[in-house]
């Protein structure tokens, strides 16, 4: 038999405080656990400071060129409307600043113990706080540390900027070439040229959007395209040069084109790296994802993992609902799985986009016959704007 109850500075303790680290750490210390949990940036994790929340602010602010030029149809005279970049993203950043003392207010009043710290494992229940100099001793793990913006190996990959860098510009571009085709690089896509930005999406597959339903894909590439966001589908990225004003960016088709600035977001890895999850016997996966079971268990008995440092869906949502169940499996005597069978989601384009569910070539594998109904009206609110 190990040691006891005792001999452990704590119940559990948490790695990374995103969305499912801060959720499993409150809910396990409400059940009674001893809690600590470490964070080697800020507290809120990606969504809450380098992502959905920093990104929606950006939405919000990117539809008011719209609204302006539909006010005009509704009988309004607007005198010239000017943009300011820096007050946006300084007036973010303020939100974003309340946010993280939301966070570590809440942590402090659920009782959890909070680590300012790079965390890394010794062994299976040993965790060596890097920057404190410090080492803790816990009888149960969760590793919650997500993920980030992969950069693919182009020449010149020193050059681009990711999600996490568009959203602290100095200044507005002129013009932005995007890399990639999923829902980060649609959305910035979106944000940008509703701010007046020149933006080319380059993506090497045959349509935006990949894996979501083809009428969707279809129906928002043309509306993308009236927005003027041009869409480059077939095209692969090679290399990334300094040019006079930008970059000039070659393509592996010999053509090249010219931009002020190149942002990837063709995917995101987990992170992993450097935090000894080897010396712990965690297996990872192929692309470095901590593999776990339906339970959120990794190979490890008493080590668990959620949210996009899984790779099974990486959706916030999804980290704090795993989180849930991973309480309940640990701290509630129930074990719980977790379900990703539904799961709704949102792209926040300019026309957003909602699913849930199966798309019509996934409905199609599974049964011999499926019924598609289809409709398309104009809102009535562009009855008068004079927009589509």
């Amino acid at each position: 038999m190990g040691p006891d109850m005792t001999s452990y500075d704590y119940d559990l303790f948490v790695i990374g405080a995103g969305s499912g680290g801060v959720r499993g750490a409150r809910v396990a210390a409400s059940m009674g656990a001893r809690v600590g949990i470490a964070e080697e940036f800020r507290v809120g994790g990606t969504c809450v400071i380098r992502g959905c929340v920093p990104k929606k602010l950006l939405v919000y602010a990117s539809k008011f060129s719209g609204l302006i030029e539909d006010a005009q149809g509704y009988g309004w005279t607007i005198p010239e409307a000017s943009f300011s970049w820096p007050t946006l993203i300084a007036n973010k950043d303020r939100e974003i600043d309340r946010l993280n003392g939301f966070y570590l207010r809440n942590l402090k009043a659920s009782g959890v113990e909070l680590f300012e710290s790079r965390a890394v494992l010794e062994d299976p229940h040993t965790v060596r706080l890097e920057g404190l100099d410090k080492t803790i001793r816990a009888k149960n793990i969760l590793i919650a540390t997500g993920a980030t913006p992969y950069i693919p190996e182009i020449e010149g990959a020193e050059h681009v900027i990711t999600s996490n860098e568009a959203l602290h510009l100095a200044q507005l571009p002129a013009s932005i070439a995007i890399v990639g085709a999923g829902y980060i690089a649609l959305e910035f896509a979106t944000i940008f040229a509703g701010l007046g930005v020149d933006v080319t999406i380059i993506y090497r597959g045959p349509q935006i959007l990949r894996g979501f339903d083809q009428d969707i894909r279809d129906a928002l590439a043309s509306e993308l395209g009236k927005r003027g966001i041009n869409i480059r589908v077939n095209a692969e990225i090679v290399s990334v040069a300094p040019q006079e004003g930008g970059y000039a960016i070659g393509l592996k088709d010999g053509s090249a084109l010219h931009t002020q600035k190149v942002m990837v977001a063709t995917g995101r890895s987990p992170n992993t790296t450097g935090l000894g999850l080897g010396a712990a016997g965690i297996d990872l996966g192929w692309n470095g994802h901590v593999v776990v079971d339906d339970f959120s268990r990794t190979s490890v008995e008493h080590i668990f993992a959620v949210g996009d440092v899984t790779d099974r869906v990486n959706l916030t949502p999804v980290a704090i609902a795993e989180a849930m169940t991973f309480c309940e499996t640990l701290f509630n005597d129930n074990p719980t799985p977790v379900d990703h069978q539904f799961i709704a989601t949102a792209v926040f384009t300019e026309p957003e986009v909602g699913t849930i569910g199966m798309s019509e070539e996934e409905a199609r594998e599974m049964c011999a016959s499926v019924d598609i109904y289809k409709s398309r009206f104009r809102p009535m609110f562009h009855t008068l704007s004079g927009r589509d």
